[in-house]
């Protein structure tokens, strides 16, 4: 009787459904990445190729990372630090190790995460696991990797890595002309401005977006690299604005002087040996020992004093570069910063506005590659970096209207940001000439000195290559001109629309733009007026178009069947013919009477 009921529980065990006790991850969870998992072992054992680092945690086993059990080296003994991945998506500047980007070869980092606080989209795999109890798991012989893993129960589990099909499914494109643009933009259209604010503690070296440290010698003091930055709406300068390790970024910032008699010499802001009369520590720990972690500052030009003479004020700072070259957890190893230089005259309210630069790169990068100007995506476009536009040959990037401190029109411009909507102003003083400079001045002032013709549909868009861009669809105000004898008709807006939408995997989708085009709101001004000031105003709007794709078939259900065929007798005795029906009777006349005498024995 135990044997009988030892085999129906072995029964009962193969017939438990597959939901009972598979665990699947979710492919958005933090499972363990492909690059982490190495061969796997029978019995389910873990080998790892780094089996120092902390493995990541298992969804749907446990909120609090697991331990991995017996962690081993790889036989090989070698580890590769770069996990293979078929496109780098987020690798923009060629030879240069980019923020965040786990899978750019250029960053020579072992382990990427000790240096980047986190790891973009795209630069690991999407994964996803198949977890059950390791007691129930005898021997594995699955084709695919495999890790072992302890919850916080202290409950062991079995974990698989499949091969999931819904992380790899194809969107479909949509093409946009002239004719379905305003459908399109209605339907998919909205709003959207959004802000993030982000704080980091420092680690013991420096990480992404961390303050870089620097040492005052003759006040002996500690303090921060500031790069000024433009507040509130005149963009007065703030000097507390700290620079961020590995953040490339560009300020601008205006100054108003009330006395610049005084100021020209006396304002630190003006002199350039006030960006370079100090050292970078190398790490933020160089603060124990500053002998030996200090990195002078490099002066690549030669930049004079705050001079005044008579009612000029010479050698003004107006810009500011700095080069700083790292070299991964060892810090920053080199410094170097050159100035841009102006004079200022001597009058009420005088107004300065400054740039600031800052740009890092790997230490001893080849100059070749410094030079190959950075992508805005690749292939697909990053919110936030620039959005490509093409001028004949020339590709730039599409830019915005900005103002100085008093609100006239700059003659440097805003990027426009892919994804970013956004809407600048100012205002322009006309000069007296005839309606067809005036309109050109107009123009040139809003999107440029050269119209953009095309834009590109990625973020890597070749010149050379016409089909890698897109006509940008233009209405101006020719049209309203039409109807205006004695006037004069200029634009006063320009409304830059952005179509876009993701196409290739879902697990790692790829934004494109599929249209753009410019829109002119125009005003009629008479001939005899006399209209010295214009405000001008630019728009930005992204609208995604994307179309979700149908999700793919369910799994195929599993057909259970019995560990024996009970009625097998059964079967060929009803399935044979009429002639062969006598034969059979004799059996089912056994079989009905060895059930009668089970059921006598049992009574009596």
């Amino acid at each position: 009787m135990c044997i009988s009921q030892l085999m129906l529980l072995q029964v009962f065990f193969l017939m438990v459904p597959e939901g009972v006790w598979l665990q699947p991850s979710s492919p958005s969870g933090a499972a363990p990445t492909p690059s982490d998992v190495g061969p796997a072992s029978p019995g389910g054992t873990l080998q790892s190729s780094e089996g120092s680092e902390t493995p990541w945690p298992v969804p749907g086993i446990s909120t609090v990372g697991p331990t991995v059990v017996t962690p081993s080296a790889p036989e090989n003994g070698t580890v590769d630090p770069f996990p293979a991945l078929p496109v780098c998506v987020c690798d923009l500047t060629p030879g240069t190790c980019d923020i965040n980007c786990c899978c750019d070869r250029d960053c020579y980092l072992l382990h990427p995460r000790t240096v980047f606080s986190f790891c973009l989209p795209g630069s690991v795999r999407s994964s996803s696991w198949m977890c059950v109890d390791n007691s129930l798991i005898f021997r594995s012989n699955s084709p695919f990797p495999s890790r072992v893993f302890m919850d916080s129960g202290g409950v062991r589990q079995f974990c698989v890595l499949l091969n999931n099909s819904r992380l790899n499914y194809f969107q479909k494109l949509q093409k946009v002309n002239a004719t379905n643009f305003q459908a399109l933009a209605t339907e998919f259209g909205g709003e959207s401005f959004t802000s993030t604010f982000q704080t980091q503690s420092p680690p013991p070296f420096y990480r992404a977006g961390d303050p870089i440290l620097t040492y005052f010698p003759k006040w002996s003091v500690i303090s921060l690299l500031k790069q000024p930055a433009g507040v509130g709406a005149g963009g007065l300068c703030a000097e507390s604005n700290p620079a961020g390790f590995l953040e490339s970024k560009s300020t601008t910032c205006a100054r108003f002087f009330k006395n610049l008699t005084n100021s020209c010499t006396l304002d630190p802001a003006l002199n350039a040996a006030s960006y370079y009369n100090f050292t970078v520590l190398k790490v933020p720990r160089g603060m124990t020992d500053l002998q030996n972690t200090k990195v002078p500052v490099t002066l690549v030009s030669q930049a004079g004093s705050p001079l005044l003479s008579g009612n000029i004020c010479q050698n003004v700072v107006s810009q500011v570069i700095y080069e700083i070259e790292t070299n991964g957890t060892f810090g920053i190893q080199k410094v170097s910063v050159s100035f841009g230089q102006t004079n200022l005259t001597v009058e009420p309210d005088t107004s300065l506005q400054q740039h600031f630069l800052i740009r890092f790169r790997a230490f001893q990068q080849s100059t070749a590659a410094s030079l190959t100007g950075p992508r805005s995506g690749n292939p697909g476009y990053i919110v936030g970096k620039p959005l490509l536009a093409l001028t004949g040959d020339k590709s730039h990037s599409m830019t915005l209207l900005q103002s100085q401190g008093d609100g006239i029109c700059s003659v440097k411009k805003h990027e426009v940001q892919f994804g970013v909507n956004a809407i600048s102003g100012c205002k322009l003083r006309l000069k007296k000439m005839d309606c067809s400079h005036l309109q050109q001045e107009i123009y040139q002032t809003l999107h440029g000195k050269t119209s953009p013709e095309h834009v590109a549909i990625f973020g890597n868009a070749d010149p050379a290559q016409k089909r890698e861009w897109t006509r940008i669809l233009s209405r101006n105000c020719s049209v309203s001109a039409m109807h205006c004898t004695s006037c004069c008709v200029i634009p006063v807006s320009l409304e830059i629309q952005v179509l876009w939408a993701y196409t290739g995997l879902q697990s790692n989708p790829q934004a494109h733009v599929s249209g753009a085009r410019f829109l002119y709101q125009c005003q009629s001004i008479k001939d005899s007026q006399q209209v010295t000031e214009v405000a001008l105003t630019t728009v930005v709007t992204f609208v995604d178009i994307t179309q979700k794709p149908e999700p793919p078939r369910g799994q195929p259900r599993i057909d259970w069947k019995l560990p024996f065929d009970f009625f097998f007798p059964l079967k060929i005795a009803f399935s044979r013919g009429v002639d062969s029906q006598k034969g059979s009777a004799s059996l089912i006349l056994i079989l009905c009477l060895l059930v009668l005498g089970v059921l006598k024995l049992e009574t009596t």
